[in-house]
């Protein structure tokens, strides 16, 4: 065998080598899910859910990403805490996320919100939320807790960024992006060493401080956490003593442990997967805008994220549907879609659709037009309705010749219309009763 052959085969020897290590000592992870936030700034979205529950991508939960996250990486003990209007949240994991074999010590726990403390309170914060399953925690004697929020779209290979945690020998580890100055105060803001220790902490300081050497950039937190156990179950217990704390992640645990501990930051570069053109995709899906731009460019030709990747799949809960059809071919009435992505049970029934994500069992009538659109599951929409960048709940049926997008002022006296210029419809607005909208 020539050098070179030689030099390839020892390296893919290492890599595997490597990525049995990470997923090795994954098994000694407990990953805890946060997921009991409403998403106020997705507005009607989020009235009948939490927006971890929000359907994104077609087919799929924002929740399934950091779940598929965990799966993917090794993290087979996944805990889900949940609070605000959970109930679509919990059954969609129960109907798609089952398929982890307990008798392996592989689980996905739902832990709601259940006064558990003496004080008998709902969840107050996020260091709260998980103090209150601290004995839950317990049973599962894992040596590392990776904590994780439930409502951002990214990939992410959890395994690498422990890895890291004990490689330096860390108390915890935060998880971190690369954002211009200007973009970040936003965020929670770190300043860092040349070693990676985290220095100083801020939540949505006025004034970022930048990374060492890149005067433009500086550190967010991506709100995602590992600690090892022991650690975590101490400063939980002194946060909760604590009467003047909030009992956040960002505001008081952090802040309090940075001076004290062994805090690092890790680059979301290092255990991104899927980067398009070498940029770590991540998203917050937060507002009405964000979620019809992130949904939207899944149509393009090459997207910024990757759902067509084999090695990483994003699970999720799907019904048994038949595939979309497209019907009649009339100059007048030809069912077509173009740069657009149509799922499962859609009818395309002689009406257009351009740059349009249509969610499952979508129907569109004939001579309808719908353009630049987010349609969500279940929506019905009549004959000759002309759509243009909207985004339309679960279970609307638009009425025959409605016409929404085109004239922003007559939009906002029935629906809401976003400072971009994004029209939000829900079955409210259009007068109907709401039946399993969630």
């Amino acid at each position: 065998m020539d050098k070179t052959k030689l030099t390839h085969a020892q390296s893919h020897a290492e890599c595997k080598a490597s990525s049995r290590f990470h997923r090795n000592i994954s098994h000694e992870a407990l990953a805890l899910i946060l997921a009991g936030g409403r998403g106020s700034r997705l507005h009607q979205l989020t009235d009948w859910r939490a927006k971890p529950a929000v359907p994104f991508g077609g087919k799929f939960r924002i929740i399934d990403f950091p779940l598929s996250n965990c799966v993917n990486s090794g993290f087979r003990r996944i805990g889900v805490v949940t609070q605000y209007k959970a109930q679509s949240l919990i059954r969609h994991i129960q109907h798609g996320w089952s398929f982890l074999d307990g008798r392996f010590k592989e689980f996905v726990e739902l832990l709601p919100a259940q006064q558990r403390t003496v004080e008998e309170t709902w969840y107050q914060g996020t260091a709260d939320a998980v103090f209150q399953n601290i004995d839950i925690l317990l049973r599962h004697d894992a040596k590392y807790v990776l904590i994780l929020g439930g409502d951002h779209i990214y990939k992410m290979d959890y395994s690498k960024l422990l890895a890291e945690h004990i490689e330096k020998s860390a108390d915890m580890t935060v998880a971190c992006l690369e954002m211009p100055l200007q973009e970040a105060s936003a965020f929670g803001v770190m300043g860092v060493s040349d070693q990676w220790q985290i220095t100083s902490f801020a939540e949505k300081p006025a004034h970022p401080v930048s990374i060492p050497g890149q005067p433009e950039k500086t550190l967010v937190s991506m709100g995602i956490y590992v600690f090892n156990a022991d650690f975590l179950y101490e400063q939980l217990i002194r946060d909760h003593q604590d009467h003047d704390s909030s009992h956040d992640f960002g505001k008081d645990i952090i802040p309090y442990l940075v001076s004290r501990h062994r805090v690092f930051a890790h680059r979301f570069m290092s255990s991104c997967v899927n980067m398009a053109s070498g940029i770590p995709y991540w998203r917050d899906v937060g507002t009405v805008d964000a979620y019809w731009e992130a949904n939207v460019d899944l149509i393009s030709v090459t997207p910024q994220l990757n759902l067509y990747d084999e090695d990483w799949p994003i699970w999720t809960h799907q019904e048994q549907l038949p595939p979309a059809k497209f019907v009649f071919d009339d100059d007048d009435r030809r069912g077509h879609a173009l740069d657009s992505s149509v799922s499962g049970g859609c009818i395309i029934s002689g009406a257009t659709v351009r740059r349009s994500l249509l969610f499952s069992n979508v129907k569109v009538n004939s001579f309808s037009y719908v353009e630049d659109s987010v349609i969500l599951p279940d929506v019905e929409i009549g004959r000759h309705a002309h759509l243009r960048r909207v985004v339309v709940e679960k279970k609307c049926v638009i009425p025959e010749g409605l016409v929404i997008g085109f004239d922003p002022e007559q939009d906002r006296k029935r629906f809401y219309v976003t400072e971009k210029g994004i029209t939000l419809v829900t079955p409210e607005m259009l007068g109907q009763e709401i039946h399993k909208i969630c």
